[in-house]
């Protein structure tokens, strides 16, 4: 089964947290403290691996965590830092952020890694708040905690030659003719449900050739099965327009090339693309007389016709010939512009809302600080108030409204206010 579109959740690892922990020895009642920091947590890696080519096993498995950091430790030892998770997708998948839209990553070279999400920071060990007057810290940071971000992967093949047309005019035996491909080749529409890719070696020269599935009139709008597979024309770097010359089924080549270019530039301006016509099935009656109205009909272009025929294997070798010498003109294959996270806009450190009398300071700093404070230990306790002062939460709840004994809460933390 062929998958070229999925979502997935992913959630690099969290940072452990700090120790804290006071030196124990023999015959030495203050050891000072000596608690260790935090590991960091695990990376969410993505590689481009040449070996797969379908998001199919995207399907099955939509959950990707990292390795949380380990806890820091006595003695200064700091905790393990977590496992990265490299995650293979095929080479030539774009990753989007979908809470923006933002292109975070282009796979589009075999081998090629990024750092998807970053794993969290491991939180100080009390060691670090060991101050000449506060020699006995009793208190540590907690580690960087990540959250859960959904991304929408998109495979857009890799092939420097895209085989377009209608259904049934011979895209597949083409490209069974000139590669070792084997697609599934039969007297009948859409019989190819997938792109399929083969490799070309003509004149010295290796290349990628992909049999776009059929791509009807107004497939950009999502009708037939086009729609699903315009997006691997998307990276080709030339097409060869396939067109059924002999009109086997009733239709008209000339009307046949003209719909499926505007498709294409519906699509997004892909006949734009370097482009050739690969006039097949030469050898059935009406063929010569419909090539010379198609040449007629691009006279004035710079599109070349070739007239061939997949079933005798007929006029491949100027086709082939063509593609060898068109090809080292072309620019590479395109790769898509990463997009930089946004600079966000700086939020405030902290929100004040009163509600039922009480005075509720909320924020993720203020979550943190929380989680770093001993409320048993009176040097903590002090540390704690001092944070507040200097953070300017003191000033803000005296502005706010509150007087001395005032209940304050901030995360699940109740307390009286004292100016």
């Amino acid at each position: 089964m062929f998958v070229d579109h999925v979502k997935i959740t992913a959630k690099a690892g969290d940072g452990g947290n700090g120790s804290v922990s006071f030196h124990r020895e023999k015959y030495v009642q203050n050891g000072g403290p000596d608690g260790g920091d935090g590991g960091n947590g695990g990376d969410i890696i993505l590689l481009a691996d040449p070996n797969m080519h379908t998001l199919m096993d995207f399907r099955f498995k939509r959950k990707y965590t990292a390795e949380n950091g380990g806890q820091g430790a006595a003695m200064l030892c700091r905790g393990k830092s977590g496992k990265s998770l490299t995650i293979k997708v095929p080479v030539g998948t774009i990753v989007r952020n979908t809470a923006d839209g933002r292109l975070v990553a282009d796979m589009h070279e075999a081998g090629k890694e990024t750092v998807l999400l970053k794993g969290g920071r491991g939180g100080w060990g009390n060691a670090h708040f060991a101050t000449p007057t506060r020699q006995a810290p009793n208190f540590a940071k907690p580690g960087q905690k990540c959250d859960v971000v959904e991304f929408e992967l998109e495979l857009k093949s890799i092939a420097d030659v895209g085989l377009v047309g209608y259904p049934n005019v011979g895209k597949s035996t083409i490209l069974s003719v000139v590669t070792a491909a084997k697609p599934k080749i039969a007297n009948y529409h859409f019989t190819t449900l997938a792109p399929n890719l083969g490799i070309c070696r003509k004149y010295g020269m290796d290349f990628v050739m992909a049999d776009i599935p059929g791509i009807v009139e107004g497939a950009s709008e999502g009708v037939g099965l086009g729609i699903q597979f315009l997006r691997h024309v998307e990276r080709t770097r030339l097409l060869v327009h396939v067109l059924d010359v002999a009109g086997s089924e009733g239709r008209d080549p000339v009307e046949d090339f003209e719909q499926i270019c505007d498709e294409l530039v519906a699509y997004g301006d892909l006949a734009e693309r370097p482009q050739i016509v690969a006039a097949n099935k030469m050898d059935l009656p009406g063929a010569d007389e419909n090539l010379e109205r198609l040449r007629r009909h691009l006279r004035g272009t710079d599109i070349e016709v070739y007239p061939v025929s997949a079933v005798t294997g007929k006029g491949f070798d100027e086709l082939m010939g063509a593609i060898v010498r068109i090809l080292p003109t072309l620019p590479d294959i395109l790769s898509f512009p990463e997009e930089p996270e946004a600079v966000a806009i700086e939020e405030k450190p902290f929100e004040i809302t009163k509600e039922y009398g009480a005075y509720i300071v909320s924020g993720p700093a203020m979550d943190r600080l929380i989680g770093s404070v001993n409320f048993s230990d009176e040097e903590s306790l002090n540390y704690f108030h001092r944070t507040l002062r200097s953070r300017g939460v003191i000033d803000a709840l005296r502005a706010a409204g509150a007087k001395e004994g005032d209940t304050v809460i901030i995360d699940e933390m109740e307390f009286d206010f004292v100016d």
